[in-house]
């Protein structure tokens, strides 16, 4: 058994196709089919169930998987402490951003984190909150940024900055007429949301749990961008983080973005990475850079 091997039976894992799993392992299938029953005969037992179309684990190979996965880790990570022992900035980190934070705050970001670490090559990804914190933990990321107020026991976390939500109305709505609005101003509309599994879906509905509004129940997007286009279309009204109101998306035609009034609501953004990572130095210099431009952004 070798760290080879272990590589292409989690491959197999996650494509359940030889054909695809030897691609990714950049060999022939016939090699890689030929080492997993090796590790088979080597194990004593059936890791896969075979079939034309597609590769189920058995029990056993499920629970193999799972720890050729922490050893993998390990063995990366142990690749990783001698890589920044010799340069701490420096060498690649996998970042992982949520859909409705990554579009609008990556590109203030970036020339700041290209300027201050020119050696950090990001490998940037976008998930939605339940997503990002599985692949964090499972080590196929280094980190992530979100918005806090979620699960992440096991994890380190830290505070970025706060970002208010704004209210997106259509252009000729009643609240388009004030400089502020409260959301007691918001009783008797109906409210755009995403879909489920977007954590801004949540906190949309907790800033509005105490007064009387209706949801849509025939529409739910996918994105900030068909959110706003919904509001465009007069089909309701939505909240909006700031950053996402800024820059080209200031412009969106028949929508009026109005801020709210004292106390105004928001979600805190913070960054979420392993205890255990070896990249603690370019992790914090990645946050620092994050929080210092989520500062100036005012």
């Amino acid at each position: 058994m070798n760290l080879r091997d272990l590589r292409y039976l989690v491959a197999l894992a996650d494509t359940r196709h030889f054909g695809r799993a030897a691609a990714r392992s950049h060999v022939s299938q016939p090699t890689l089919s030929a080492q997993i029953k090796k590790l088979e005969d080597y194990l004593g037992g059936a890791l896969l169930e075979r079939q034309p179309r597609n590769v189920t684990l058995t029990e056993l190979g499920e629970r193999v998987v799972a720890r050729a996965r922490r050893v993998l880790q390990d063995c990366d990570d142990i690749v990783e402490l001698a890589r920044a022992a010799r340069d701490p900035l420096a060498g690649t980190l996998k970042l992982a951003l949520i859909p409705t934070l990554g579009p609008y705050l990556l590109p203030s970001v970036t020339p700041a984190l290209r300027k201050r670490l020119p050696k950090l090559q990001l490998m940037l990804y976008e998930y939605q909150t339940g997503p990002l914190l599985e692949r964090l933990r499972a080590g196929e990321l280094d980190l992530g940024v979100l918005a806090l107020g979620v699960d992440t026991e096991g994890l380190e976390t830290r505070a970025l900055g706060e970002e208010p939500f704004t209210l997106a109305v259509p252009a000729g709505h009643r609240l388009a007429r004030q400089a502020q609005v409260r959301t007691d101003d918001l009783t008797g509309e109906t409210l755009l949301l995403l879909e489920d599994g977007h954590c801004l879906r949540d906190q949309a509905l907790e800033v509005c749990s105490r007064i009387d509004v209706r949801e849509s129940q025939d529409f739910r997007a996918t994105s900030l961008e068909t959110l706003r286009q919904m509001v465009g279309a007069g089909l309701g009204i939505t909240l909006l983080p700031e950053l996402a109101t800024r820059g080209p998306f200031a412009a969106a035609k028949n929508i009026a973005v109005r801020p709210f009034a004292k106390p105004v609501p928001h979600r805190m953004l913070g960054a979420v990475w392993r205890r255990s990572s070896t990249r603690v130095a370019a992790i914090e210099a990645v946050c620092e850079t994050v929080a210092a431009a989520l500062a100036a952004r005012g």
